[in-house]
């Protein structure tokens, strides 16, 4: 019986469990790993910082959806691959593996710039359920003496769309509180236009933001490198400061340290066509852990964005590797790195497709309208269902 270990438990980490034992069902012993004891749905998150959602509006508990899949369910961080042996490492034990699928996500590189992060310095983030349940506290506070507010993302982000998120949706809540003016909205970013969003835009995205903001009446400075954060005060490299009551900044990420070994100078995971490591081949990769190189060298650093979308194909594509090598069939299909987001903003949406993710490129829209915001809200409840039914071979 073949040993499969997942590291993960979000998007890539489930659908790659899932569709493991669907595809092989009692011919192989699937364990998967989680620092976390529960699926959260990250796209929500800046939602949860808005208080538009609550903490079990979003989350689903994994232990009781994998033993019902009869996927074995470890509650530990992982501390090491020893990749040649072929075991995990964690606190308590090692685990011994045929195949491993890494879906860990990334590490918050907060360190790389001073005063960046709510533990250690002086801004907000939404990237965690703990960050945004912070977030949301920040905000609560704000409300009760409005001021300025500074949001974006520093040098090296490959994750833009959630400052963007929270850009619009801070807005439209002043908005709708009467308050606007009482708030000025300062969007600063490491793109060197907006709507780059590191890949180098979507056909018409840059107009397209550029009217957003102004229409929002949000200033917008790119190109940004933040020299330090301090209380009340964003310092640029430039010399420019910019004077807060809340600031929410999005960090730079890199490989998590007990997998960074297999990566690359920043600890993302080099993989082939079919998510496979291109070194060790029975370790596949899914998701944000993947090293995927820019489109283009930009003024200030930019990285490549990872969406759920992605992670999902990525991990389904590792998983239909790993099956069809167990069952001696065909190899599936390279995967097709493309991309469809959904992006809230506030009282809208936008549709947001690339096919391929990176330029040149076969399909790239930008659309805004009100019926992608409710299709954002519709899919949230899907994929929550999905997840707690362990239906992963659905769309």
């Amino acid at each position: 019986m073949a040993k499969i270990v997942i590291l993960g438990g979000s998007f890539g980490g489930l659908t790659a469990a899932f569709e493991l034992k669907r595809l092989l069902g009692k011919t192989a012993a699937i364990t998967l790993l989680s620092n976390m004891d529960k699926f959260v749905f990250i796209p929500s998150l800046s939602w949860l910082a808005m208080g538009w959602r609550k903490a079990d509006d979003i989350t689903v508990t994994l232990k009781p959806i994998l033993e019902r899949k009869d996927i074995t369910f470890i509650n530990e961080e992982v501390k090491g691959v020893d990749a040649e042996p072929s075991k995990i490492v964690t606190a308590s034990k090692e685990i011994p593996y045929d195949y491993l699928v890494i879906a860990t996500g990334p590490s918050l590189a907060f360190e790389e710039v001073l005063g960046l992060g709510p533990d250690k310095g002086h801004t907000e983030c939404i990237f965690t359920l703990e960050q945004a349940g912070k977030t949301n506290k920040a905000w609560n506070r704000f409300l009760e003496e409005p001021g300025a507010i500074v949001t974006g993302s520093v040098q090296g982000v490959s994750c833009f769309g959630p400052p963007y998120e929270y850009a619009f949706e801070i807005d439209y809540e002043l908005r709708r509180m009467k308050i606007r003016h009482k708030a000025p909205i300062v969007f600063v970013t490491s793109e060197p236009y907006i709507g780059h969003f590191g890949i180098g835009g979507l056909r018409n995205s840059k107009r397209i933001m550029e009217d957003e903001f102004a229409k929002r009446d949000i200033k917008v400075i790119t190109n940004a490198a933040v020299e330090e954060f301090v209380p009340a005060e964003v310092r640029l490299k430039d010399g420019s400061k910019i004077p807060h009551k809340l600031a929410m900044f999005a960090p730079a990420m890199k490989g998590v340290p007990a997998v960074a070994h297999l990566g690359n100078s920043r600890g993302f995971i080099p993989v082939d066509s079919r998510c496979r490591h291109t070194k060790h081949k029975n370790i596949f990769a899914a998701g944000v852990a993947v090293a995927i190189a820019p489109p283009e060298q930009t003024p200030v650093p930019t990285g490549v964005p990872k969406t759920g979308f992605m992670t999902v194909k990525m991990a389904k594509t590792a998983a239909y590797s790993i099956a069809a090598e167990i069952s001696g069939s065909p190899a599936p299909a390279s995967y097709e790195m493309d991309v469809l987001c959904l992006m809230d903003m506030g009282n809208t949406a936008a549709l947001m497709r690339a096919k391929p993710l990176l330029p040149p490129r076969q399909e790239s829209t930008l659309k805004e309208g009100i019926a992608f915001k409710w299709g954002k809200i519709a899919f949230e409840r899907y994929f929550l269902w999905k997840i707690k039914h362990g239906l992963s071979n659905w769309p």
